[in-house]
This record gives C-alpha cells, structure tokens and sequence, in this order.
C-alpha cells in the first residue's frame, strides 16, 4: 500500500514540475516574441529609411509602397556630395561633438568631485543653484545666448555651438551622485600616501565613476549631434553649418527639383552611422552602468 502511495505521489509530482517547467517556457517564448515585436515597430521607419535611400529617384513613392527596392541604386550616396559640402557638414559636426562632449565632461566631473568630496560653504546652496538650471528650457536662452556670442564675435562659428553646451547641471547631478557612493576611506588613504586632490579626483574618483561618465558622454554627444534649434540660430554661413542643419538644406533642394527623397534619406543614413559606432563602442560601459545603479538602487 505504502509502495502504491509513494508511486502516486511520485507522478505527481512529476506532473507538477512538468507544468511548472511547461509555463516558464511559455512565458519566455511570450517575451520573447513581445520583446521581438517591440524591436520590430522601433526598426522599420529605420530599415524603411534605408530602403527608400537606395532607389531609384523615380521610385521614391510608389504605390503600392514595396519595402525592398527592385534595384540597389547607391549612386544616391554619391550625389550627396556632389549637391552638398557633406564632409564639411560632418567635420563641422565632429568638432562640435567631440570639443563640446570632452570639455563638458571635464568641467561637469570636477564639479561633481568639488559638490560630492569637498566640504565648503554654501555648497548646498550652490548645488540647489546648479540644478535649477534644469527647470529653464533651452529655448528661453536663445536670446541672451545669441546676445552675448554676437558681443563676443562669435556668432556664425562653431564655437557658438561649443561654448554654451560645455555647462550641463544633469550631467553634475548624475556624476556627483555616483561619486557619492564611492567611501572616503579612498581619498582618505590617498591622502596618507601623499596625493593631493587633483590626484584622487584623476587617479580613483574619475575613474571609479567611468560607467555613469560613458551615459554622460553618450547623451551628451547625441544631444550635440543631433541638436538642430541653436545650429538654426547662430548659424548663417554655409561653412559652419552642421549636418542636422546642412540636411535641411539638401531637403530643400530636393523639393525644389534639384534632387529627390532617395537622396535626402541617403544622408540622413549617413549621419547616423556616427552615432551608431559611438553606441556600439560603449554598449558595454552602458550596461555595466545600468546593472550598477539597480543594484545600487
């Protein structure tokens, strides 16, 4: 009796196990499939972008719309440059971006050592004046901006773009709050050994902070990349243009029968191959970073 007993039991709880085994994989393929959908809706106005930069001028719209081209015609890529400076555009734009990300890095990480790590006065005061910076709209500057750099004689230069993107009270807030979470007993030590602020700041503090420092680096950069408003504003001559601004420009040309769509979204295909090196580059930084702050959290 007791061998019948135990016998059952054993199926059931074979049973059990098999349905519970039988729902996990049933939740995973659900995930999957969503997460799969999801991607799917982000990446067709891209991959449809794509496909439209490579046909025909006179296949741009064509109904009923096919997603594939009938041929690859990459001669669209070559015409950018002939209708446009585009490497002067990409030059002006990778200037802007890497001057404009590294020097705001430098600043925004050192402030965030003085606001996490040195004890001054007011120094909450000063930190709660920085952050309200992030509750004035971007646009309610353009004026004063544009009044100052035209003072200066910076207007239409790339260092009208530069400068006034080199301060970012976010990009303070999240270093300064990472730096929080690394102890003292760091500076501490490096002090006993004879390091003087600058030091730490450079040889543990920086780099301890380096995952929250590649977010920075990444938005920022994008930000600068793909900023169209102040590039409209300071920006007149042609040479100093960037590529959100000079792409604006072949689109004009395009409607007015000088070029066609196919040409337009193959240099808007172009500008984002920067952006897209920069994320692949980082990715790990990015995920070590998101994985830091759950755990953190």
């Amino acid at each position: 009796m007791g061998d019948v007993r135990r016998g059952i039991e054993g199926r059931f709880h074979k049973m059990k196990n098999s349905t519970a085994r039988a729902k996990k994989i049933i939740k995973r393929v659900v995930l999957i499939i969503v997460i799969f959908a999801i991607s799917l809706i982000w990446l067709m106005p891209m991959l449809w972008i794509i496909s439209t930069s490579l046909r025909l001028p006179t296949q741009s719209f064509t109904l009923p719309p096919h997603f594939l081209p009938t041929e690859f015609y990459w001669s669209n890529y070559a015409k950018v440059f002939d209708i446009l400076p585009f490497l002067s555009f990409l030059k002006n734009s990778v200037i802007v971006t890497v001057i404009g990300t590294g020097v705001q890095i430098f600043i925004s990480s050192l402030a965030a050592y003085a606001f996490a790590r040195i004890d001054f006065p007011g120094k909450k005061v000063w930190f709660i004046v920085f952050l309200s910076g992030l509750m004035i709209p971007a646009q309610v500057t353009v004026i004063p901006k544009f009044l100052m750099l035209k003072g200066v004689g910076l207007l239409n230069t790339i260092w009208a773009l530069i400068l006034p993107a080199i301060i970012d009270p976010l990009a303070i807030f999240l270093l300064r709050q990472n730096m929080l979470t690394i102890p003292k007993s760091y500076d501490e030590s490096a002090y006993m050994d004879g390091a003087g602020r600058f030091r730490i700041y450079r040889s543990i503090i920086f780099p301890m902070c380096m995952p929250s420092i590649v977010v920075v680096l990444v938005t920022r950069a994008l930000v600068l990349w793909n900023d169209f408003f102040q590039p409209l504003i300071f920006i007149s001559e042609y040479k100093n243009m960037t590529l959100p601004l000079g792409l604006t420009v072949l689109k004009g040309q395009a409607e007015f029968g000088s070029g066609s769509i196919s040409i337009v979204l193959a240099g808007v295909v172009m500008s984002f191959i920067p952006p897209l090196l920069l994320y692949i580059f980082c990715q790990k930084k990015l995920i070590s970073a998101t994985v830091l702050a759950g755990l953190k959290s």
